[in-house]
């Protein structure tokens, strides 16, 4: 490790204290995808730490009723992308504030994703000239991203590299894919009848569930999951269910195949005379295929080794991110910048503090590596 690398990491040591007095703050004020108030009030608090880290304004964007925060370079050659949205419901920190225990952090968001968002704002403060570094961070990753897609894209598109500062693969690993996912409601309708007296007269909806059950589990393969998930059918237990209804969850590591499942879910016929089967929804993330990521895993691979790292693993995903969608539209991108730690989604979200400079550090350095190629 060069007197360079030595004192980038020296320096991120340094700002730890600052990290975590920044991520107790964030990660306490709550901003759940659906709560308006809360991400206004989100976005306010990040947007001086974003402006004073870059040396420039910070734009509030605003679409479909949420907000985006876009510092854009001049001359991009890199996007940092992440989003400040989380799944937990407001009051949720009453119960469970961000702590710190035996150098474990834990709180609601922490590892998805505003440790993330913290290390990449100290990660710009490590830089001699971050005027090659767009940042945008989003409001609505985790239901989809339906208002910041366009501008994701765009993004994307001027910088010409992506870096997600998402959390990491399990120790640390990077994502260099993801699997695309399509979402679909299956609705039945049917004919009611008693079901005890004349069944005959009916149209069972819940049994032609049944067929496109099995039909719809068929469709999937050792590379593509296509899982029924929300299942519902019948008002009262005396009759012939008149409606029923399923959600499916697909994905697939390629473009190819969630396409194949997409055509076959659109032609679902139904099984018993009478019944209707009615599809709606469709690709919601393509995948993001893992060419797309080699070079950028490369010069992360590069950072992480003259910065004195163990070696950057990289792994394929089975979550989606918005780097499915800068992927997907042929932009390199690199994905798992973010937090070492665990269990998204879950009460024992958690990221290792040891790791906080080091991921910190790696960052910088590869956004400091992307500047001169």
């Amino acid at each position: 490790m060069g007197i360079i690398d030595r004192a980038l990491l020296q320096s991120a040591e340094g700002k730890l204290p600052t990290m975590l007095d920044r991520l107790r703050v964030l990660v306490n004020c709550e901003s759940p995808s659906n709560d308006l108030a809360g991400l206004e009030t989100c976005a306010a608090l990040l947007r001086p730490w974003l402006s004073a880290a870059i040396g420039r304004p910070v734009r509030l964007e605003r679409m479909g009723g949420k907000v985006h925060l876009l510092a854009e370079a001049e001359h991009p050659k890199v996007l940092l992308l992440g989003h400040f949205d989380t799944v937990w419901p407001v009051g949720t920190t009453a119960r469970w504030p961000f702590s710190i225990t035996d150098g474990i952090a834990s709180g609601p968001g922490t590892f998805d994703m505003k440790a993330g968002i913290v290390q990449a704002i100290a990660a710009i403060e490590l830089l001699a000239d971050s005027s090659h570094v767009s940042v945008l961070l989003t409001s609505d990753e985790e239901i989809g991203s339906g208002t910041s897609r366009t501008l994701i894209e765009e993004q994307a598109l001027r910088a010409g590299a992506v870096l997600v500062c998402e959390p990491s693969a399990d120790g640390g690993a990077v994502k260099t894919g993801r699997k695309g996912i399509a979402n679909y409601r299956v609705e039945i309708t049917g004919k009611a009848a008693h079901a005890g007296l004349e069944p005959e007269q009916g149209v069972n909806a819940g049994v032609e569930l049944a067929h496109q059950i099995l039909a719809i589990s068929s469709l999937a393969n050792s590379e593509t999951s296509v899982t029924p998930t929300i299942l519902a059918a019948g008002t009262t237990i005396n009759t012939v269910p008149e409606s029923a209804m399923c959600a499916v969850d697909a994905r697939s590591w390629t473009t190819a195949d969630l396409e194949r499942v997409d055509r076959a879910m659109a032609a679902l016929a139904p099984r018993l005379p009478g019944a209707k089967v009615t599809v709606s929804g469709g690709v919601d993330r393509p995948p993001f295929e893992e060419p797309i990521a080699r070079s950028l895993y490369a010069e992360a691979a590069t950072a992480a080794r003259e910065l004195g790292l163990v070696p950057l693993q990289a792994v394929r995903s089975g979550g989606g991110s918005d780097g499915n969608v800068t992927a997907a539209i042929g932009v390199p991108t690199l994905d798992g910048l973010g937090a070492v730690g665990g269990h998204p989604h879950a009460r024992s979200e958690h990221i290792e503090v040891d790791a906080i400079p080091e991921r910190t550090a790696l960052l910088a350095a590869l956004l400091a590596r992307l500047d001169h190629n």
